[in-house]
């Protein structure tokens, strides 16, 4: 969870410390094996593990990944115990994970019917367990992601595979390595998630 330590001054100036995550990784299942610790994002953990098959989330939320640099199949992970990477949906080992860090404010994401932003277009500020029902939208090949940190699925409901976005535009999720181009639901990544 995120700590906030706040020291007052006499000149009424205020420090700020905060710690937004730890994970750590194992080589084998069941938290066996030489580990690995961080708190920020690893774009190749072979640097650090020959494999990795299981992780412990003390703090924070993260993505892990069964390619490297935040590439492949990918699954969100909060504080708890993760023994088996397969149970995640991995196909292979992971391989990199990224911090996500808190978001305190507003969401907002345009999202498209269609890549580079064609297509028939809606406006998201909140969780949508299903884009056909809600938006009238076969799918959603593209997106603009103004505000906030969210995660697509592949399926209503938030099920199927995921994928993580932060702010920024994504104008094909093809050509960002996922196989399957359209995503039916979409989620945020709030305080409760941590």
């Amino acid at each position: 969870m995120e700590e906030i330590v706040q020291s007052f001054r006499a000149n009424t100036s205020v420090t700020v410390t905060m710690t937004m995550g730890k994970i750590i990784f194992y080589e084998d299942r069941n938290f066996q094996g030489r580990s690995y610790e961080t708190s920020s994002d690893c774009p190749d953990m072979s640097s650090y593990l020959s494999r990795c098959h299981s992780c412990k989330v003390e703090s924070g939320c993260f993505m892990v990944y069964d390619r490297t640099n935040f590439m492949g199949n990918q699954f969100f992970v909060r504080r708890g115990e993760y023994s088996d990477y397969q149970r995640l949906g991995m196909s292979d080992c992971i391989r990199s994970c990224r911090m996500i860090p808190m978001h305190r404010g507003q969401f907002r994401m345009k999202i498209y019917e269609r890549e580079n932003f064609g297509g028939q277009m809606n406006e998201v500020m909140d969780d949508c367990d299903n884009i056909q029902e809600r938006h009238r939208m076969s799918e959603c090949q593209s997106c603009n992601v103004m505000d906030g940190h969210w995660l697509m699925y592949e399926q209503p409901n938030f099920r199927g595979r995921q994928m993580y976005l932060r702010p920024g535009e994504y104008r094909s999720f093809r050509d960002m390595g996922m196989s399957g181009s359209r995503f039916q639901s979409m989620k945020r990544i709030v305080d409760s998630c941590y």
